[in-house]
C-alpha cells in the first residue's frame, strides 16, 4: 500500500457536485457516467445492483473467523466478501500452499452469494525491496514463460477447492515502488508477464477467475495507464485508495490526475465495472469527512465490491483510534447487502 496524490485544485461547478454527492443526493459529477456492472448494460429499467461489501481482517485462521465479527460489530449478518492474500515470500506460498487458502474456500462455499477476493503476488521476494535492475531483470524472465507453471498450480489448486470463480487481485500497485512486481522498471515486460498469467490461469479446465487491474490511486512511480495490459487480460478496474498525503481533501482525491475519477473514466471507457479492494483511513488521522466522502463516492458509483482495511490506521472496527469515521462507516454500510 503506498497511496499518493498531488493536486490541490477544483472547480466552483464540480464543488457544488460533490456537496450534493455528499448529502446523499443521488447526482452523478458532470462528465462521467457511472460504469455498467459485468454482463450488460445499466439502462433505466434495470438498475445498478448494489455494491458486494467486506473488508480485510487479517491473515490466518483467526481472520476467516472476523468476518462474521465485523458483520456483528455492524449488527448485521456476515459481510458478502472476504478478502485474503497469498504471501510473496516464495513460489510456494503464490501457488497457495499457505493453509489458511482452504478455511477461505469453505467459507466462500458456505453460501452461495459470497465473493472470494484473493491477492495474488506476481512475483517471489515480494516484499524484499529489490533495486530496480533485478526487478527489471524478473519481469524479463516472467514475459518470457519462466514462471508460467507456478500460476497453473495456483489456479488448479484453486478449483479443487471449490472456488473456480475467484476475483483474483493480480500485482496489486503495480503503480508504485513498494513491491517486487512493480511496473515502472519495465511497463512493456510488466504488460507482457500480466497476459502470461493470465493466460495461464486461464487455460486450467473449470476455472472462471476475474482479474482485477489494481493500481494505487494517483500517478506514483508511473502513470498506471502505462501498465494497463489489454482489455482481453483484464476484467475489472480496481483503485487502492486510501486517505493520503496528509492534507489532501477528498475532493482532490477524485480529481488528481489518476484519481478516483480519472478510474471511473478509464473503466467506463474500456466497458468494465469498478472495484476497491483496499481503502480507509490513512495520513489524515480520524477523517469522518473523508469516510462519507468516500463511501458516499462508492455508493454512486456501483463498483463490484469495496473492502476496507480492517487495521490501524485504516480501519473503523479493530483500530479504536478512529471513533468518528468508525461511526459514519457504521451509519452509511447500513444499506449494504
Amino acid at each position: 500500500m503506498a497511496p499518493h496524490g498531488t493536486r490541490r485544485s477544483l472547480s466552483a461547478l464540480f464543488t457544488v457536485a460533490l456537496a450534493l454527492v455528499l448529502l446523499a443526493v443521488p447526482a452523478c459529477v458532470p462528465g462521467v457516467e457511472p460504469p455498467p456492472p459485468p454482463g450488460r448494460a445499466a439502462t433505466a429499467h434495470q438498475p445498478e445492483p448494489p455494491t458486494a461489501y467486506g473488508a480485510y481482517v487479517g491473515y490466518g485462521a483467526d481472520a476467516v473467523r472476523r468476518v462474521a465479527g465485523f458483520g456483528a460489530w455492524l449488527g448485521r449478518p456476515e459481510p458478502r466478501v472476504g478478502h485474503a492474500y497469498l504471501p510473496g515470500d516464495n513460489w510456494s506460498g503464490i501457488e497457495g500452499a499457505a493453509a489458511d487458502l482452504a478455511l477461505w474456500a469453505d467459507w466462500r462455499r458456505d453460501e452461495q452469494d459470497r465473493l472470494l477476493v484473493l491477492n495474488v503476488p506476481m512475483l517471489d521476494r515480494n516484499e524484499g525491496h529489490l533495486p530496480d535492475s533485478v526487478v527489471r531483470a524478473e519481469l524479463g524472465e516472467g514475459a518470457g514463460g519462466r514462471y508460467d507453471d507456478h500460476f497453473r498450480v495456483l489456479a488448479q489448486r484453486l478449483v479443487r477447492l471449490g472456488v473456480p470463480d475467484t476475483e483474483i487481485v493480480l500485482g496489486w500497485e503495480m503503480n508504485g515502488t513498494t513491491y517486487t512486481h512493480r511496473c515502472a522498471p519495465a511497463p512493456e515486460s510488466w504488460k507482457r508477464y500480466w497476459t502470461r498469467i493470465v493466460t495461464a490461469m486461464r487455460s486450467v479446465p473449470g476455472q472462471r477467475f476475474r482479474f482485477d487491474f489494481t493500481p494505487n490511486r494517483g500517478r506514483d512511480a508511473i502513470p498506471w495507464t502505462d501498465c494497463y495490459p489489454g482489455d482481453r487480460y483484464v476484467d475489472v478496474i480496481g483503485m487502492d485508495a486510501y486517505d493520503a498525503p496528509r492534507g489532501l481533501a477528498f475532493d482532490d482525491q477524485l480529481t488528481e490526475p489518476y484519481g478516483l475519477l480519472a478510474q471511473a473514466d478509464f473503466a467506463r471507457a474500456h466497458g468494465k465495472p469498478i472495484a476497491y479492494p483496499e481503502w480507509g483511513l490513512f495520513e489524515n488521522g480520524d477523517n469522518p469527512t473523508y469516510m462519507r466522502g468516500m463511501l458516499t463516492w462508492m455508493a454512486g458509483r456501483h463498483p463490484l465490491y469495496q473492502t476496507i482495511s480492517d487495521y490501524c490506521p485504516h480501519g473503523v472496527w479493530r483500530c479504536r483510534a478512529n471513533p468518528k469515521s468508525s461511526a459514519v462507516y457504521r451509519a452509511l454500510t447500513d444499506h449494504q447487502p
